[in-house]
């Protein structure tokens, strides 16, 4: 028997335990990783949508573990998505070897399967989508992080093969 939704919870964001795994609607957590901000979006395999959800604040050698448990928590992720930063030819970088450090940390941490997604030009199309909703210049960089963690997943889930009948 599936159990109850905790507080705040729709249905729609919990897998069906009944069901088999790959017919289930997974829910994943993206995190777009940066040395001071890590914007956080949310997306299922069902709706095939992701939504901003929130960014948090932390140094590059500790992130806010609290913050992110509670997400974890709250959402229950089947997996986690993690931004990698690549230089435009596909080299690796600085900021490419901190955020492969960042997804095995939440794997070890969390023991969820951690899927890394090229994440070149997120910061962009997040800024084109800003614009676009008419976000004023000066609430940008509140809600930048968050909306390029939403990119990143958008185009993991793109990626997704269809669900089988």
């Amino acid at each position: 028997m599936r159990a109850a939704p905790t507080p705040g919870e729709t249905t729609a964001q919990r897998p069906n335990i009944n069901m088999p795994k790959q017919m289930a609607a997974a829910t994943f957590l993206a995190f777009d990783y940066g040395e001071k901000y890590i914007g956080v979006a949310v997306g299922s395999r069902h709706t095939r949508r992701a939504e901003a959800l929130t960014t948090l604040r932390g140094s590059a050698k500790n992130p806010d573990w609290v913050r992110l448990s509670k997400l974890i928590e709250e959402w229950r992720p089947d997996a986690l998505v993690v931004g990698l930063p690549l230089n435009m030819d596909g080299s690796t970088n600085p900021m490419t070897r901190a955020a492969r450090a960042f997804g095995h940390r939440l794997k070890e941490r969390y023991n969820l399967p951690v899927h890394m997604v090229d994440e070149r030009l997120s910061t962009r199309v997040a800024r084109d989508i800003l614009n676009e909703a008419g976000v004023p210049m000066r609430r940008h960089k509140s809600q930048l992080d968050q909306v390029a963690a939403q990119t990143i997943l958008q185009a993991y889930l793109n990626e997704l093969p269809g669900e089988s009948p």
